[in-house]
C-alpha cells in the first residue's frame, strides 16, 4: 500500500511541475513549484520506506520457514522415539511426555505457519496445515487416551501421529526443494 502511495504521489508530482512548466515559460511560481516538488521526494521516501520494509518481511518469513521446518523436524524426531519406545513408558505417563516433550515445538510451529502462505501460496499452507492438524489431533487422543489408560489408542494413535507429522514433513522439505530449484 505504501508503495502505491509513493508512486502516486510521484505521478501527481510530475505530472503538476510540468503543467506549471509550459503555463508560462518565462515566470516559474516558486511558491507552488517548491512544494509539488516535496510532494514528490515524500512520495520517493514512500516508494523507499516500503521497499525497506519489505525486504524485512522477506527476513521475518525466511526465519519463520526455518522454524516450521526445525520444529516439523523436532516432531517426527520425539513422536518417533515416543512411537518406538511406547512399550517401556506407562500409558498414564505418556501425557506427561507429550507435555515436556512436544509443547514446545507445537506452539513454534503454530506460531510460525503464516509464512507458509506467503512463501507458498494458501494451496501449498493448506496441504501442509491438514497433515500438522491429523497429527496434533492424534496426539490429542494419546493424550486423552493416557490420562483415561487405554493402552491400545495410546499405541495406535502414537503411530498415525507420527505418520501425519513425516507427511507434512515431507511437503515442506518438498516445497522448499522446489523453490530453490
Amino acid at each position: 500500500m505504501e508503495r502505491q502511495i509513493g508512486l502516486a504521489l510521484i505521478t501527481v508530482s510530475f505530472l503538476a511541475t510540468s503543467y506549471l512548466g509550459v503555463l508560462d515559460a518565462t515566470v516559474v511560481n516558486w511558491g507552488v513549484f517548491i512544494p509539488l516538488l516535496l510532494v514528490g521526494a515524500i512520495g520517493i521516501g514512500f516508494v523507499q520506506w516500503a521497499k525497506r520494509k519489505r525486504a524485512g518481511e522477506t527476513d521475518r518469513i525466511a526465519s519463520d520457514l526455518t522454524v516450521v521446518e526445525e520444529s516439523l523436524q523436532n516432531l517426527v524426531r520425539t513422536v518417533s522415539d515416543l512411537d518406538a519406545r511406547k512399550g517401556e513408558i506407562h500409558t498414564y505417563d505418556m501425557r506427561h511426555r507429550i507435555d515436556e516433550l512436544l509443547l514446545d515445538d507445537l506452539n513454534r510451529f503454530v506460531d510460525s505457519r503464516e509464512s507458509i502462505t506467503h512463501a507458498y501460496g494458501l494451496q501449498a499452507y493448506a496441504d501442509v496445515m491438514s497433515h500438522f492438524a491429523g497429527g496434533e489431533r492424534y496426539l490429542n487422543r494419546v493424550w486423552s487416551a493416557s490420562a483415561d489408560g487405554y493402552i491400545d489408542e495410546v499405541n495406535a494413535y502414537l503411530t498415525r501421529a507420527h505418520e501425519q507429522f513425516e507427511i507434512a514433513l515431507g511437503r515442506i522439505t518438498a516445497l522448499k526443494d522446489g523453490a530453490s530449484a
